[in-house]
């Protein structure tokens, strides 16, 4: 927790991937957590876990002092909802949810009883909530939300080692999609480049485990370089032949997708020198065929 920042009542409802490595973080710095649920599972440390029905706000909601829905998106009004219709929220409490794409108002039910809303979401894939506090500790954290919201989200996210910024609501799912593309499709890219190595004869275990070289050099380079500067290959040599070869022999599936990240590929490569009667051939050849 950082210095002076006074132990917080926090409860987090949702106790996923993201909910336990969250609540298990916040413990760790010094607050004290409530994690809840629909049913029973074991959690890590000495987190304490109640259990009931989605439909019914949990024991201890008038204890805490923020409120953190780690719950599917489709989950978060409904959430909100409930605990209205109960009278259960009061003024002087927060309540936050986890959501990259959604603003504060899905939490709208909840504007009458003004207490403040408001979202905080880790730039970080958690899959593993005992390893949590250490991967969350200097990732990025998009803040958004009522003025005491922010505060809030701020502070909890300074004091897990997330470095914290503010967000417009607008801009949320732009921001959002970005993280998906740097994440989830990221590993679907890489499922796909597995998929090819074994069909080109090798072990699921061997292809798996060849790539992985290949792809911890390719991160090595983007951390120190960016994407820019990292790209290689075909399409930044302006090998029309190898992605002739490439295209060939591709299934129909994949050489959709190839021609569009190469695509992409191409306007990251523009600016490495290549010249125009190059990238007019690159573009024939990977246009939608």
């Amino acid at each position: 927790m950082i210095a002076g920042s006074p132990p917080r009542r926090v409860g987090v409802i949702g106790p996923g991937r993201a909910g336990t490595g969250l609540a298990l973080a916040w413990e760790r710095a010094g607050h004290e957590v409530r994690l809840h649920g629909r049913r029973d599972r074991p959690v890590p440390g000495s987190l304490r876990l109640t259990i009931g029905p989605a439909d019914v706000p949990p024991p201890w909601i008038d204890w805490a002092e923020v409120i953190v829905c780690a719950v599917p998106d489709d989950a978060i009004s409904f959430l909100a909802r409930v605990w209205a219709e109960a009278g259960a929220i009061r003024s002087f409490q927060t309540v936050l949810h986890l959501s990259g794409s959604r603003d504060r108002m899905a939490l709208e039910p909840l504007m009458s009883t003004r207490a403040a809303l408001g979202s905080l979401h880790p730039l970080q894939t958690l899959v593993e909530p005992e390893r949590a506090p250490e991967h969350l500790r200097g990732a990025w954290a998009a803040v958004e939300g009522d003025p005491r919201a922010v505060d809030m989200a701020w502070g909890l996210a300074r004091d897990i080692g997330l470095r914290p910024f503010r967000l417009s609501p607008e801009h949320k799912p732009l921001y959002h999609a970005g993280a998906v593309f740097a994440a989830n499709y990221f590993v679907v890219v890489e499922a796909i480049a597995q998929q090819l190595l074994e069909g080109a004869g090798l072990a699921p275990q061997d292809a798996w485990a060849a790539l992985q070289p290949l792809v911890r050099g390719t991160l090595d380079n983007l951390t120190r370089s960016g994407p820019a500067d990292a790209l290689t290959g075909p399409v930044v040599r302006g090998d029309v032949v190898t992605l002739e070869r490439h295209l060939a022999a591709l299934p129909e599936a994949d050489r959709t997708l190839y021609r569009a990240l190469g695509r992409a590929a191409l306007e990251l490569a523009r600016g490495r020198g290549l010249d125009a009667a190059t990238v007019d051939r690159l573009e024939r050849v990977l246009a939608t065929g």
